[in-house]
């Protein structure tokens, strides 16, 4: 029999967040990957008899293993190859000012700045910076052996290992995970036809196809900014990722009848899903569906029947696909663009002078207090103090936790294994247990990478398990400051992360639902539009989802203020399906029933944007009650009624 915990003895909601496991499937494939690239080294490192340049090179393997995320092979060579190379940067900037004092401290600190900033261009860029950061903190700290430029080509040639490990399969598997991307995004679409009418399982539904679009789209489109020419296979992907878009914008009006699908339409998304992922083509594979009698039931048909023709056309005419959510522009133009945001973002300077006060702390405390290994502290700020990553304050708490559960396995390890070939098997066992514990949460990645860091550092500084204590006082000391200097003490309130953000989507929100009634505005355009604007709202319920791991009080105002959250979604919904029931006959609404729910949607903005507690507000909504607008009525008012407390 199972027994509650008493009242004073229940833990909080945020620690319980924090502490929960994410479920995620095993990928074989990367565990192989991570077993060789971090042992190969080792082994031809012990047979050169130089088993510190292949600690060197595990290292670099191990930030390979680490950053090896991206599915489909061209995004592999960008993701893994550039950051390594940013990486040989950074090691070669802390290796000059290794033994230096305050020098170092001040280049350290510089180079945190730059990590700091660039690190909010986007995923590649993250990743670039975490790597030019770390390996300049391991060149200031760390006596490195050889000449210059050796470290930083061992280093590099650890993860380029990596790299080449995972494009072996590419030309038995070119096109497959992009194909593969495509087919997820069409079952996640088939599961939202199937939880419509069911108001507890739709909205999460609905925020996993959104997620699996943002995706889909990242991907093809990204190739496609890089592909010279036109490629029939991509060309044909998007296709086919643009025609389960009326599907998708089905769904909402469905939802709102309250009444489920026939199983029959769900699955026959599901035998498209499938064509998709094995590249067949051939005669539509639609059933025969009821005779449509309303709105809803025609745009549901419709548009099975649109998806169906273009998933198994033998051909597709390259002029006539759009980009639904615009193709990226040229690299060079991305490139200065994204220069001229870094530089002229207020965001990137306040991340940026964040994580440079942290790592001037640590390298400044290391500076005045002698410390063993004290680059560990600097390393553990570096790693905890990404947002982007997660919460802060998550990843210090689970940080401590996951070090503590490292090293009692690392204490295994240095106790009972002989230094030399026998950590080759040691590290054929742990290097495998990163990539398949990586994805359940920060804490087990943290605890599956302690081992083995400890075990490479071992072989370069042959201290045995007098490198458990240091170890575990530093990753303390480092998510202390991180806690104080980067957390409590900056003054970057919950508001600025996320309020402003919710209110700019709220304005986004008036806007679209102007332009979904409006005239002069093309069917891509449009689509272009909601596609945006539910990408930002995904954002926006991932950051509130990690406010929600934090405490009082920013842990109690995101709870508030979730609702609100899912309400404005289900604006977008309804305004969706407004737009659809009128694109299949319904009549459209007047003029002044649209300017009525924008002008509430922008007041809705500006109280978002000038509260960080909830305050009451006032609704004067009117229409029609037969109008298709009658819903999204109802969802302004409701949210509206969410801002006023109780």
């Amino acid at each position: 029999m199972s027994r509650e915990f008493p009242i004073g003895l229940t833990p909080p909601d945020w620690l319980v967040r924090n502490l929960r496991t994410t479920k995620a499937p095993i990928n074989r494939a990367a565990a192989v990957r991570a077993s060789l690239a971090m042992t190969l080294p080792l082994v031809i490192g012990f047979a050169a008899e130089r088993p510190a340049y292949g600690a060197l090179a595990s290292i670099g393997a191990l930030n390979g293993v680490i950053g090896d995320t991206a599915d489909a092979y061209r995004m592999r060579v960008i993701q893994l190859a550039v950051p390594q190379l940013v990486g040989a940067i950074g090691i070669i900037l802390g290796s000059l000012v290794y033994g230096r004092g305050w020098c170092a401290v001040a280049v350290v600190t510089g180079v945190a700045l730059l990590s700091g900033m660039i690190s909010t261009i986007g995923a590649v860029a993250s990743v670039s910076g975490l790597l030019l950061l770390l390996n300049a903190v391991i060149g200031a700290g760390l006596p490195l052996p050889g000449a210059w430029w050796l470290a930083p080509a061992l280093l590099t040639g650890g993860g380029l290992l990596v790299l080449a490990l995972a494009l072996l399969a590419w030309p038995l598997r070119a096109g497959v995970p992009e194909r593969v991307s495509v087919a997820t995004t069409y079952r996640r679409v088939a599961d939202l036809l199937a939880a419509c009418g069911d108001p507890d399982r739709y909205p999460s539904v609905r925020f996993g196809v959104t997620q699996s679009l943002n995706q889909a789209y990242d991907l093809i489109l990204a190739h496609r900014a890089r592909h010279h020419g036109r490629s029939r296979e991509l060309t044909r992907l998007l296709a086919q990722l643009n025609a389960v878009t009326p599907v998708v914008e089905a769904a909402p009006a469905v939802h709102l009848t309250g009444r489920p699908l026939p199983p029959e339409v769900p699955e026959a998304v599901r035998r498209l899903a499938h064509t998709v992922q094995t590249g067949r083509t051939g005669p539509p594979g639609v059933p025969s569906l009821p005779a449509p009698t309303t709105e809803t039931a025609r745009a549901v048909e419709h548009a099975l029947r649109h998806a169906a023709a273009v998933v198994t056309a033998p051909d597709i005419d390259p002029g006539g696909v759009d980009e639904r959510i615009g193709r990226p522009a040229a690299l060079g133009v991305r490139a200065a663009r994204a220069a001229r945001n870094v530089v002229l973002s207020a965001h990137s300077w306040r991340y940026g002078l964040r994580l440079a006060v942290c790592i001037g702390c640590a390298q400044a405390l290391v500076s005045l207090i002698p410390v063993p290994r004290s680059y560990w502290v600097a390393l553990t700020v570096t790693f905890v103090l990404k947002p982007d990553f997660g919460s802060v304050f998550s990843r210090a708490l689970l940080r401590a936790l996951g070090t503590v559960a490292g090293l009692v396995i690392a204490a295994a390890v240095l106790a009972e294994v002989p230094p030399g070939w026998a950590d080759v098997p040691v590290m054929l066992v742990l290097a495998p247990l990163i990539p398949v514990l990586t994805p359940r949460g920060y804490g087990y990645q943290t605890a599956a990478i302690t081992p083995v860091i400890l075990l490479l550092s071992d072989l370069l500084s042959h201290q045995g398990t007098a490198l458990l204590l240091p170890r575990l006082l530093d990753s303390l000391m480092g998510c202390a400051i991180a806690l104080i200097a980067g957390y409590l003490l900056w003054p970057e309130s919950w508001h600025t992360r996320v309020g402003d953000r919710l209110a700019d989507a709220v304005a986004d929100t008036a806007v679209y639902v102007e332009a979904a009634f409006g005239a002069g505005i093309d069917t891509a355009a449009r689509a272009r539009m909601r596609r945006r604007l539910y990408r930002d709202l995904s954002s926006i319920r991932t950051e509130f989802q990690r406010a929600l791991t934090e405490p009082p009080p920013t842990g109690r105002r995101a709870a508030a203020w979730w609702p609100l959250v899912v309400a404005v979604e289900r604006i977008v919904d309804a305004t969706t399906a407004a737009r659809v029931r009128v694109r299949h006959g319904a009549p459209a609404p007047s003029a002044a029933e649209i300017h009525q729910v924008s002008q509430e949607l922008r007041a809705l903005s500006e109280g978002v944007r000038r509260s960080e507690t909830l305050v009451a507000v006032r609704t004067h909504l009117t229409g029609p009650s037969d109008s298709v607008l009658e819903s999204l009525r109802q969802e302004v008012a409701a949210a509206r009624a969410i801002t006023t407390p109780h």
